[in-house]
């Protein structure tokens, strides 16, 4: 889960959980994951982007702040909706943990059946 807030500013920077996103992701593709909203809106303009990040993984966790920027830039301008709704960056990944159920020890792991 990511939350994005976006401010107008002199230069681009993005900061994740207190931390500049190039700390934050070591790999330059969850970096580029990051910066791809931007590029795929054609923006110009500068912001500063301050992301608070948590649960799952890394690589889960750049394509949350991916989303998040991609909602954030369009809450800032409308018109862009239609250039991110067409690049796939305004799709929720909808996976969420299955439940355990009763009488398994996990979800879908069940006791080993012996005939004897």
């Amino acid at each position: 889960m990511a939350r994005v807030r976006i401010t107008p500013a002199a230069k681009m920077h993005i900061e994740v959980n207190g931390r500049d996103f190039e700390n934050y992701f070591p790999v330059a593709e969850l970096r580029r994951n990051v910066t791809s909203t931007f590029d795929a809106a054609e923006i110009t303009q500068k912001f500063k982007v301050t992301v608070k990040v948590n649960g799952g993984g890394i690589a889960g966790q750049s394509v949350a702040v991916s989303h998040g920027i991609a909602r954030a830039l369009e809450i800032y301008d409308k018109e862009l909706r239609a250039k991110l709704k067409v690049k796939g960056f305004l799709k929720r990944d909808p996976r969420s943990v299955e439940r355990k159920k009763f009488g398994l020890k996990k979800a879908r792991k069940a006791t080993t059946w012996s005939k004897r």
